[in-house]
């Protein structure tokens, strides 16, 4: 059995790790780099690094940055925020991130995908799919631009094309919970387990140590959180442990 992973996600602003609910009234939650040294010393199984202002700004994804985070830690680090080509992801790979995330440019150009998978692998493609409650046929849409913006796709139809065209993992974040506190999005992690072969990696709605558990029992492989860490409602080890007692694989 394959061990559950744990994954803190540092939202990058301005040179700064940020939180807010839903994207919006961020606040300041301190500097990347410590912040990746001290998740990576608490027993993190990965950590994701987005710069979440990076397509707004219509820019890269800062290099130097994610060269000092990867100095810094030594589990697997994504980076999302910026990428638009397959040149993008070479940079960063260069720079020291594991993986990329990929989201908005995707779905602008979906070939994207099959050429970023083409040149590396899909060992290293994680689609980042922001959804939200909508009126499409499986009742879920993507949203581009950190949840300002809606792409006007079915997100269950739009993670199925992300797979076929060769993405390795989904990170489903919940729009409707990203933020609250009140819990992961239960019903849509069930409903992209679904239609998904590939790992799903839930996010958005972390409050309570019970939530991981319920996240895994519907049907998650890992489990990304961050204002829970950032702000000091549990530790990492914290997480695990409990996980651990409720019988899951984790790596202690």
């Amino acid at each position: 059995m394959l061990a559950k992973r744990i994954i803190p996600c540092l939202d990058v602003a301005g040179g700064r790790v940020v939180k807010g609910v839903n994207f919006e009234n961020l606040r300041d939650a301190g500097d990347p780099v410590e912040l990746a040294k001290l998740y990576g010393d608490a027993g993190a199984d990965e950590l994701t690094f987005l710069d979440i202002s990076a397509s707004v700004e219509d820019r890269s994804t800062t290099l130097e940055m994610v060269s000092r985070t990867a100095e810094q830690v030594f589990i697997p680090l994504t980076v999302g925020g910026g990428i638009r080509e397959v040149s993008d992801v070479d940079q960063l790979l260069r720079a020291g991130a594991d993986k990329v995330s990929i989201n908005t440019a995707a779905l602008g150009r979906p070939t994207l995908i099959n050429e970023i998978a083409d040149r590396f692998g899909n060992q290293v493609l994680v689609l980042s799919v922001d959804a939200r409650r909508a009126s499409t046929p499986s009742g879920y849409e993507v949203t581009t631009h950190g949840g300002r913006k809606s792409a006007g796709i079915d997100a269950l139809a739009w993670i199925e094309e992300g797979i076929s065209r060769g993405v390795g993992e989904i990170l489903l974040n919940s729009m409707d919970a990203d933020g609250t506190g009140a819990g992961f999005d239960l019903e849509m992690i069930r409903a992209v387990r679904a239609v998904s072969h590939v790992p799903v990696i839930a996010s958005g709605g972390a409050g309570k140590l019970e939530d991981f558990a319920a996240a895994l029992d519907a049907g998650a492989d890992a489990l990304l959180a961050a204002s829970v860490f950032h702000f000091g409602t549990f530790t990492i080890e914290q997480v695990k442990a409990d996980l651990a007692d409720k019988g899951y694989a984790i790596r202690l």
